[in-house]
């Protein structure tokens, strides 16, 4: 990557970085300055008087690179710097995690910090569950002020922040290369040159093996809302108020109809149980094109190192390119060992940490570690660029009670080939019942 090129992309990330929160659906604005409020903890450097332990649910895979740095790297670096903590760090899967959050807030045995998706804090904030850190932790400012104020966007509710942003990503398109230069069609810059690419490709390869255009692994609003967003469709009105006319609307119906119509032709799959893993279907040239993260170059680059791949930006629709802002915050919660918690999420967000977990493939949200050579020397431009353009998903308590019915709608109209209005016409009136309650 050329450094004059990663220089100017690092400007344009940072210069927009405090205009995202504009981009991002039903989200509160967040304040120029954190508000000025009296804490009623203060942090300090003594050592506890006994040995404390903290529990720290994450969801980073278990097998992941992510997950060797933090066991072998980070909670080594806190423990050293920090006597008398211990951290337990526990890896679930990302459904999990929030299942298990649910299920512990009712036992009472929450663990001190999670890493959670930036999509449940709202949820968890309405449970009363989590720790306002700008009313309750001295030196919020000073922590804030060192962070993306777009990622910081996704902490905020109502007023408060209830988390700190720990990574930031979006989506961006990876295609097969040699595919593409084979069959002599040039790399998609909109939606309908993707999908006409998405159908060349598709069929049988030499071997007379299956081959489809196009790779989602689930149906979800992470996995849909970029195509539905990028053709100028959308799941609520801008104030999350309702979902009639926006994701039963035309536009929405027409980019679901156009996935529909791809697994009908057998040029769509992934989200099937049985199907060939993302990675490997990809890598193996099963898959010819998918929307995916930065921990995908990661993988790629350990798995299938001599695979011929490009990256671009969302292929844009009529509404432009438009990709799903994604990353996860780190939250504390209220049963929490708060000194040592506060502690822990000071250093999972530090300029050390951060530069780590980028190493890994992470997008970091200290400012400092942005400007790292570790950054400068990763493969990060296209997704630095995407994320000026992304939107977040609704920010409201029960989008994951909406993501579910969004799943469910989806692989019913798509795998069991259900009418694509009539279905979006019920999940409207679904969305509008849990927007309500």
């Amino acid at each position: 990557m050329k450094q004059k090129s990663i220089k100017k992309m690092l400007a344009l990330f940072l210069a927009t970085a405090a205009m995202l929160a504009a981009f991002t659906a039903c989200a509160e604005k967040a304040p120029d300055n954190v508000p000025s409020q009296q804490p009623t903890e203060k942090t300090t450097d003594a050592i506890p008087n006994e040995p404390v332990t903290i529990n720290f649910w994450h969801h980073y895979s278990a097998q992941s690179a992510e997950n060797e740095t933090l066991m072998k790297v980070l909670i080594p670096k806190f423990e050293d710097e920090n006597p008398g903590y211990k951290v337990n760090a526990v890896s679930h899967e990302w459904a999990d995690l929030h299942d298990k959050i649910l299920v512990s807030t009712s036992s009472k045995t929450l663990p001190d910090v999670a890493r959670l998706d930036i999509a449940w804090v709202p949820e968890f904030q309405k449970m009363d569950i989590l720790v306002p850190l700008d009313q309750q932790m001295s030196d919020f400012n000073d922590v804030a002020n060192q962070l993306l104020p777009s990622a910081m966007s996704t902490a905020m509710v109502k007023g408060n922040y209830y988390a700190l942003a720990l990574n930031t990503n979006t989506k961006i398109l990876f295609y097969n290369a040699d595919a593409l230069k084979a069959a002599g069609i040039g790399v998609p810059k909109t939606m309908d040159e993707m999908f006409s690419a998405i159908k060349a490709l598709s069929g049988t390869n030499e071997n007379g093996q299956q081959v489809w255009g196009l790779n989602e692994p689930a149906l979800a609003g992470w996995n849909v809302l970029p195509y539905i967003w990028s053709s100028g469709g959308n799941i609520t009105d801008e104030n999350c108020t309702t979902a009639t006319g926006y994701v039963n609307g035309p536009e929405t119906v027409a980019a679901v109809q156009k996935l529909v119509d791809l697994y009908r032709n057998s040029e769509f799959t992934g989200f099937n149980s049985g199907d060939i893993p993302m990675t490997d279907g990809f890598g193996t040239g099963r898959y010819m094109m998918l929307l995916e993260g930065p921990w995908k170059t990661a993988e790629l680059a350990g798995a299938y190192p001599n695979f011929n791949y490009g990256t671009s930006k969302v292929p844009a629709g009529s509404a432009g390119s438009i990709s799903v802002l994604g990353g996860e915050d780190i939250a504390m919660f209220n049963t929490a060992n708060k000194e040592g918690a506060w502690k822990f999420m000071k250093f999972m967000t530090s300029e050390y940490a951060q530069e780590e977990m980028a190493k890994c493939g992470q997008i970091p949200v200290n400012t400092t570690t942005l400007e790292s050579e570790t950054v400068k020397n990763a493969d990060y431009e296209p997704f630095l660029e995407a994320i000026t353009t992304a939107k977040a998903r609704p920010t409201v308590a029960s989008w994951s009670e909406i993501d579910n019915a969004l799943t469910v709608a989806m692989t019913d109209m798509i795998v069991n080939g259900a009418d694509v209005q009539q279905t979006l016409d019920t999940l409207a009136d679904t969305i509008n019942g849990l927007l309500a309650a």
